[in-house]
């Protein structure tokens, strides 16, 4: 029995994720920081519900204790993020170079990129246990340095600052850890613009579609790809 984790998971895209991998036979710890929203997501999806809070060293550490007590982990999907404006409109949510501040970027990066590195080493230990580990880091399109580079793209048109250079962050993250850990798969995805909170429900994709990448990579074997950077139709450029 595969045991896997997903933050952020009581809503959108982990929920979704959850959804899928408890049909495909994982067992499923939902992540969230709200207790009495993770415990009802949990019994909707009949999934394990854990309290955690990527921003917060304390909740991480009880995570680790109670899945560890019950068995171990072999899959950690990270998947909790903010945009910093969730619930507005995606043009409304846009903070651009002229406008961006380190205090409007610091949380963003807290949860965003600070949050992957606080949840992953801390399930490192259980992870390295388990004969097939998986490590899913859920990243953006707008993270592709080419892609927001490329002229007369939605990408490019893109103005952002702190949301493009938190994903960037982590899929440099997810490139050194897959160096480090050779033994595991660790992989960004990219779910595409998925209707969610953190777009004010603007995605063009339902959660269905945008969580296609995130179960795909999550249930990889040990021949699989690792260090990449992934959509549905396949790899995408750094």
């Amino acid at each position: 029995m595969t045991t896997t984790l997903i933050t952020g998971a009581n809503k959108g895209l982990g929920f979704e994720t959850a959804r899928r991998l408890v049909a495909a036979g994982h067992t499923i710890y939902v992540g969230s920081r709200d207790a009495a929203r993770g415990e009802r997501a949990a019994e909707q999806l009949g999934a394990r519900a854990v309290v955690l809070d990527v921003t917060d060293d304390t909740s991480v550490a009880a995570a680790v204790k109670t899945i560890e007590a019950d068995g171990g982990l072999d899959v950690l999907i990270n998947n909790a993020g903010i945009s910093g404006f969730e619930g507005q409109s995606r043009d409304s949510a846009v903070i651009g170079a002229a406008a961006v501040t380190a205090d409007l970027m610091r949380p963003i990066f807290d949860t965003n990129v600070f949050g992957v590195i606080r949840v992953t080493h801390a399930f490192l230990p259980l992870l390295l246990r388990s004969a097939a580990p998986v490590v899913v880091n859920v990243s953006s399109g707008l993270a592709s340095l080419t892609r927001v580079t490329t002229p007369d793209t939605p990408t490019y048109a893109y103005m952002g600052v702190a949301y493009p250079a938190s994903k960037a962050a982590v899929n440099m993250i997810t490139v050194q850890y897959a160096k480090a850990f050779p033994g595991m798969r660790i992989n960004a995805v990219e779910p595409g613009y998925t209707a969610t909170d953190l777009n004010g429900h603007t995605g063009t994709q339902t959660v269905e579609e945008g969580a296609e990448i995130i179960v795909r990579m999550a249930q990889l074997t040990p021949d699989g790809p690792t260090g990449g950077y992934f959509d549905a139709a396949g790899v995408l450029p750094w």
